[in-house]
């Protein structure tokens, strides 16, 4: 979830904003009047629809976001899916939006943001209905990257639209709706996509969005109006390629590693070839007119620190996420439906948290809910280990609320360590690059945690049931069925007086391993609460013609 500010400074993700001080909408005539854009009246007496297209397009997009996770292991099973065909289900959605977020707002700013978000809608839409329609795992992964492509347009855009329909206080009043919609989003979906996948189908999750979607583009088509930016400056396409090759690189090279290994000689070369794309992209940002990443906002270290405290949110407890709920229906054996109502302690305490953590963070340091958030997301995870052969879901409680509120006081006051740091015209830039963060964390965080769990689960597996007579040679078998949902099935195959014996085996394997990388996202998390507490200070904060920011 993201929580923006509702000041006349905030613009979008690659957007421009001319240095003079005027308003992207807003051309100084001969006489030194000001003139409204094309389109920009007809806007305004709109401004009330454009909310309702821009709340849909978000609210369908992070619903999408949430409601995936439950589903998974019904997708695992319909589609006979490996362990790493879930983390690319999940990934490929993640490393297009975080690929395609600048750009998008840069040709937005090009071609107008109406045109754009009409775009992203679409694709999104009918992105949404190919996975549903999926009839394989590798249909429904490049479904879901489509997804990401339509939703990184959708995002870049939403909030400009908003920013230009709506001045002074109405502002403040379109964010604070458009804020309580992303929460909305996010609290219900793990419920709602138990509801949709225990009563109808998985396919549902992604079918939802459809109509949803039809509504979303039917109002913008009719009732919202076009707005650019004259100014604009062109994509960065050289970066553009280069950073997504190298983040692609990486992801691969981490998901593949699970199944191959660290040494293998494919693995080596993806890594090899991120860290060269890597390279070459930030020697692009340097040379460049108008760089995707301004490199010069990293030497600011409240900008620096809120981007490890949005990558660090994602990589540790997001990512978290697909193993628990793996763990909840394959290992426990809870429906989606179960799992979602059990998954409302994070949700419901996200939602409560964020509610209070927004009014707090007009009065307290940014740091003082940033950093403590991120150390109590790490308590969280730690809460959560323990897991053996015999325990139950409850066991998760205690670290859900604690994680719940931890996110809900990091989520308000981070958009603002992005964009409170810089000048208006470079504030769109900056709070894109946070947003990116957001989504690389989750894709390198499933990668990365998914591999460790792999390798914990494969050497258990292989270790116990080599030890029980009649199975040493099936140990690989076990070990595959876990990873591919199947393990329930598998051991109603074993002979009578095996099944509780690998019952046994597959619990204890599955929950050592879970507990190894509860382990490492809390060292992830408890690590980005400190960064936070000594990089984020208040006195790098621009003020924009209002009070300024609590002192601490």
């Amino acid at each position: 979830m993201t929580e923006v500010n509702a000041d006349e400074s905030w613009h979008p993700p690659g957007g421009t904003q001319p240095q003079d001080g005027t308003r992207a909408g807003d051309r100084p005539t001969a006489a030194g009047a000001t003139q409204p854009q094309a389109g920009e009246l007809g806007q305004r007496g709109n401004k009330w629809w454009t909310l309702l297209a821009v709340c849909l397009g978000t609210f369908m997009l992070l619903l999408d976001i949430t409601i995936v996770n439950v589903a998974l292991p019904d997708i695992q099973r319909a589609l006979s899916s490996t362990f790493a065909d879930l983390q690319w289900i999940v990934d490929a959605y993640a490393l297009t939006l975080a690929a395609f977020l600048l750009t998008a707002g840069s040709l937005a700013d090009m071609y107008g943001r109406r045109l754009l978000y009409l775009i992203g809608l679409t694709v999104f839409t009918c992105a949404s209905a190919l996975c549903g329609f999926a009839t394989s795992t590798l249909m429904l992964q490049l479904s879901r990257g489509l997804q990401g492509v339509g939703g990184a347009i959708m995002f870049a855009v939403s909030l400009a639209l908003l920013a230009d329909a709506f001045r002074g206080r109405e502002r403040g009043v379109a964010f604070g709706v458009w804020g309580a919609i992303t929460g909305l989003a996010v609290a219900i979906g793990p419920l709602l996509g138990g509801v949709l996948t225990s009563g109808i189908s998985w396919r549902w999750i992604f079918f939802v969005n459809v109509p949803i979607g039809i509504v979303a583009v039917v109002i913008t088509f009719l009732r919202v109006s076009e707005s650019r930016e004259p100014r604009a400056s062109r994509p960065d396409w050289p970066g553009f390629v280069l950073f997504t090759l190298a983040l692609a690189s990486l992801i691969y090279a981490l998901i593949e590693s699970n199944q191959k290994s660290f040494t293998n000689g494919l693995v080596l070369g993806c890594f090899a070839a991120a860290a060269v794309l890597l390279a070459a992209f930030l020697l692009v940002e340097f040379r460049v007119a108008h760089p995707m990443f301004d490199l010069a906002l990293f030497r600011l270290p409240t900008f620096s620190g809120g981007l490890v405290a949005a990558f660090a949110l994602s990589a540790s407890i997001f990512a978290m996420l697909l193993y628990l709920v793996l763990y909840v229906q394959d290992i426990l054996g809870y429906s989606a439906l179960a799992t979602g109502v059990r998954f409302m302690f994070l949700s419901g305490a996200i939602l409560v948290a964020a509610t209070i953590a927004g009014r707090l963070s007009s009065k307290v340091p940014v740091r003082f809910l940033i950093g403590p958030g991120l150390l109590l997301v790490g308590v969280s995870l730690l809460l959560m280990r323990g897991l053996n052969a015999t325990s139950s879901w409850t066991h998760l409680i205690p670290g859900m609320i604690v994680g719940g509120i931890g996110v809900g006081l990091v989520n308000p006051p981070l958009a603002s360590t992005a964009v409170g740091v810089v000048t208006p015209d470079r504030a769109g830039m900056a709070s894109g690059i946070n947003s990116t963060f957001r989504q690389v964390g989750i894709a390198t965080g499933i990668a990365l945690l998914g591999t460790l769990f792999s390798s914990a689960v494969r050497s258990d597996v292989l270790t116990s049931v080599s030890a029980v007579p009649g199975l040493s040679g099936r140990a690989g078998q076990v070990s595959a069925a876990i990873q591919s949902g199947q393990i329930g099935q598998f051991i109603g195959r074993l002979p009578g007086s095996a099944r509780q014996t690998v019952a046994l085996i597959t619990r204890s394997a599955f929950t050592s391993g879970l507990d190894r990388i509860l382990l490492i996202a809390a060292i992830v998390a408890l690590a980005a609460g400190l960064v936070s507490l000594a990089a984020i200070r208040t006195r790098d904060f621009v003020v924009h013609g209002g009070p300024p920011p609590p002192g601490g």
